[in-house]
């Protein structure tokens, strides 16, 4: 039995599913689902993200959040955490970067928030040497100054589709059509999460929502209220989802959603807005990944990695600082938004 037949059966016993359900189902499902089954990283894998792309990533993330740190009066214990690590590429180049700053890796606790086992592995590998532990959501995290990062997480989490029809709206289902995965909409209904979106919409626009994001945002941002510290998010998206952004990404190429359920990684854009509505504490303004790394010093910390390299290895640091930060590339589709407490200094790289 393969995923299709799990979902075709669930279909004609109780009708079309959403698309959420659908999205978790083919990302998260312990036998079948994308993320149970494979490392979806790198050339070999399906994508590649932007700690796999060059070290200057983490190295610069690293550092501003070691000066968050410092900034908040370098607390003697803190959770340093990501959300869906990868292959822990990027929390060992954040370490590797921090190791100067005194007192920071000795007052860090590592918290890797990780639901699959394959990814678990690969992390374990990485982070050895620095005693990681595992948890599988963020309300595992303890309650302590927490300086999170999450990269190309809030894009993995399902989305419920709807379509406007007057001042009401029709829910976007995976259903059958001649014993293919196919989209249909729902009857129409009122949906007073959508209210606000009734003022910047018309007919036939599509919505996406995001029903797990806001309680993840909560957890996080309810220990920076309380205990301190700062979160990071980095992801694709805008201010606010409008249109279909449901993508299906299969050996770097784009693929179709509804075929080989569980065989390829399904993402949709961030809706920022709502992330920073969810929020217990302050938050940052929403600003472009490459000016973040300009900010930072990218350009600077490339032309230092350039100089003791070989011709080659220079041309492959002059591609990667393009790809992270050029506006054609990810440098204006990629947005930063920090999480900090009241009256806390923005992250370095980031306003307020």
């Amino acid at each position: 039995m393969t995923l299709f037949d799990r979902i075709a059966a669930r279909i004609r016993s109780d009708g079309p599913v959403s698309v959420a359900d659908y999205m978790s189902d083919c990302l998260l499902h312990p036998e079948f689902g994308y993320y149970a089954t494979r490392d979806p990283l790198g050339e070999a894998g399906d994508f590649i993200t932007a700690p796999e792309i060059s070290q200057m990533f983490g190295e610069l993330i690293g550092l501003a959040l070691a000066q968050a740190w410092m900034d908040q009066g370098r607390p003697a214990r803190f959770a340093l955490a990501e959300l869906g690590p990868g292959r822990g590429t990027l929390l060992a180049d954040v370490l590797r970067a921090t190791r100067t700053v005194p007192g920071f890796a000795a007052a860090a606790e590592l918290w890797l928030v990780e639901a699959s086992e394959t990814l678990r592995a690969k992390q374990a590998e990485t982070l050895a040497a620095y005693s990681p532990r595992w948890i599988a959501t963020a309300s595992d995290l303890p309650d302590l100054p927490l300086f999170l990062i999450a990269n190309e997480f809030f894009d993995a989490l399902p989305v419920r589709q709807f379509v406007r029809d007057g001042d009401g709206w029709r829910e976007r289902r995976v259903g059958l059509t001649d014993g293919r995965l196919s989209f249909g909409l729902a009857q129409r209904q009122a949906q007073p999460v959508l209210n606000h979106r009734l003022e910047d919409t018309r007919d036939g626009d599509l919505v996406e929502i995001c029903p797990p994001a806001g309680p993840v945002v909560q957890e996080i941002t309810r220990r920076i209220a309380d205990h301190g510290g700062s979160a990071l998010i980095i992801d694709y998206g805008d201010w606010r989802s409008l249109g279909n952004t449901l993508q299906a990404l299969r050996s770097h190429a784009p693929a179709d959603p509804l075929e080989g359920p569980g065989q390829a990684d399904l993402t949709a854009h961030v809706d920022f807005e709502a992330l920073a509505t969810a929020a217990c504490c302050q938050h940052t303004r929403l600003t472009p990944q490459g000016v973040f790394l300009e900010r930072l010093g990218i350009t600077d910390r490339a032309r230092a990695l350039a100089a003791g390299a070989g011709d080659g290895a220079q041309d492959g640091i002059v591609a990667a600082h393009r790809r992270l930060t050029h506006p054609d590339e990810m440098g204006n589709l990629f947005k930063v938004l920090g999480f900090l407490p009241a009256h806390a200094a923005a992250p370095p790289g980031l306003m307020v």
